[in-house]
């Protein structure tokens, strides 16, 4: 999709839709809802077929290329945000996934003016997913990263992460479920993003662990983002984290100031790019 809502990405492609959740971070699963509750689609589950992305949806970022070339402005692609590339998935729909696969990491090589944000909760099965090529050469905008929503994920899934030859590494500390202390990592990563859960059910989100990793990616140099405070931030009296009235909590205006912090590894402002991208 072009002009993407999401905050830290210009465009999103889904080579296809479906997932199977995996840890406490997929209950509220925002791309489950959406496809199964909204649209009706039954395609989520290890058994549940996947829905392939059309002929002219792959053609989209083959476009973005082309005006990003044109305008000399990098663009950022979120690959995927209704599945995950590095999902080991055996259902009815293997060949399709793994043809699919394929081609989405021939297109990141055909298009060398966006770099392509690959987020995972499955970081460990990335060396064994990759195209053969990549294995000797990486393509530089082939960004991975891994969501990190507690303790237990961050210690599991990170020593996968850092393990990988991507020029970006990142975290995406979303939905945030607990205060997760990034020291022992912050100056290895490149990146990271940090908000609270939305949506119905949305479980609690304090504010103050916002402000620990602007903090500890301060210290160490690491560009971060913070996204949103999510539909159920913790407000406490006299912290300045308040009133928040924006339904994701997405509202920079509300929050307090040492937390609007919105930077991206080419080390920019948030509000340069955004200057840039809108010309």
């Amino acid at each position: 999709m072009q002009n993407s809502r999401i905050q830290w990405t210009d465009h999103t492609f889904n080579p296809w839709w479906g997932c199977t959740k995996v840890s406490a971070g997929c209950k509220n699963c925002y791309a489950e809802q959406f496809a199964t509750k909204r649209l009706g689609l039954p395609i989520w589950g290890e058994d549940s077929p996947r829905r392939m992305a059309s002929e002219a949806m792959w053609m989209e970022p083959l476009k973005w290329n082309r005006k990003a070339q044109k305008e000399g402005i990098r663009r950022r692609v979120f690959s995927a945000s209704m599945a995950d590339v590095f999902e080991e998935y055996c259902g009815t729909d293997r060949l399709q996934v793994a043809w699919a696969r394929e081609r989405l990491f021939q297109l990141i090589e055909d298009t060398p003016f966006l770099d392509w944000l690959l987020l995972t909760k499955r970081p460990q099965n990335v060396a064994g997913l990759v195209s053969e090529s990549w294995e000797t050469k990486w393509p530089r905008n082939a960004w991975v990263g891994c969501t990190v929503e507690d303790r237990n994920q961050a210690e599991e899934r990170l020593p996968h992460l850092l393990e990988l030859p991507s020029s970006v590494k990142f975290v995406s500390y979303e939905p945030a479920l607990e205060w997760v202390d990034f020291k022992p990592w912050v100056s290895q990563v490149n990146w990271i993003i940090v908000g609270g859960e939305s949506g119905p059910g949305a479980r609690p989100f304090d504010p103050a662990w916002a402000e620990g990793v602007v903090s500890l990616c301060r210290a160490a140099q690491t560009p971060v983002f913070v996204k949103q405070f999510g539909a159920n931030p913790t407000l406490r009296s006299g912290s300045g984290w308040g009133p928040v009235t924006a339904t994701k909590g997405d509202d920079m205006a509300e929050w307090p100031e040492q937390l609007r912090v919105r930077e991206f590894p080419e080390g920019q402002p948030y509000d340069a790019i955004q200057r840039n991208i809108r010309g």
